[in-house]
């Protein structure tokens, strides 16, 4: 009977639900529910049964099938164009000057243990690839808003893109699993879009 949930920071979290028979009868298009809470505070709820918070939040969203998968698709080939942007600005700075095999075991172990740094960081995006990236974030606050009509496109990135935000966004409309989103731009850009 007794249930506990922490949240040290702020965060969402993301479940899908795919069902087999249910769906809304007026629409002949197969969707799936987007559940989704988050807490804009820390959160530590040891009894349910007294728990009264005003920095919890929930809600569904039903979504189309087809646009979830073909949303996957893009934000698949924006992950690959960002690693090729990555990949090539780290061998533009790596390939300035010859190294001897010791010096080039080194800096291979130095760029391994900056990989999580590189994830992180804002990626520097060519024309190309800002497109793309846009496209993408149009899509998400089309399918996230209240009400998608009145969704505009997305003119500029509403926060730093970077390879973690993106891997983020994958794990978030991947209806096979869940997802918890903490990242703090993100984070902020999401909820703006549930209300």
């Amino acid at each position: 009977e007794r249930r506990a949930a922490n949240a040290s920071n702020k965060e969402i979290n993301i479940q899908w639900y795919i069902p087999s028979l249910g769906k809304p009868s007026n629409d002949p298009e197969t969707k799936v529910l987007l559940l989704y809470a988050y807490n804009t505070k820390p959160v530590k709820i040891s009894d349910i049964k007294t728990f009264s918070s005003m920095s919890v939040f929930s809600g569904h969203l039903w979504i189309p099938l087809a646009r979830i998968i073909s949303l996957q698709k893009e934000l698949s080939d924006l992950k690959q164009q960002v690693e090729m942007l990555m990949q090539s600005s780290k061998s533009l700075s790596s390939a300035s000057e010859p190294a001897s095999f010791l010096e080039q075991s080194e800096s291979l172990t130095t760029i391994a243990s900056k990989t999580s740094q590189i994830c992180v960081g804002k990626v520097h995006l060519d024309e190309k690839t800002e497109e793309m990236a846009k496209r993408c974030l149009s899509e998400v606050k089309a399918l996230l808003s209240v009400v998608p009509a009145l969704s505009l496109p997305v003119t500029e990135l509403p926060f730093d893109l970077t390879l973690k935000s993106i891997v983020s966004l994958q794990a978030m409309f991947d209806p096979a699993k869940g997802c918890i989103i903490t990242e703090e731009s993100l984070f902020s850009w999401i909820i703006s879009l549930f209300h």
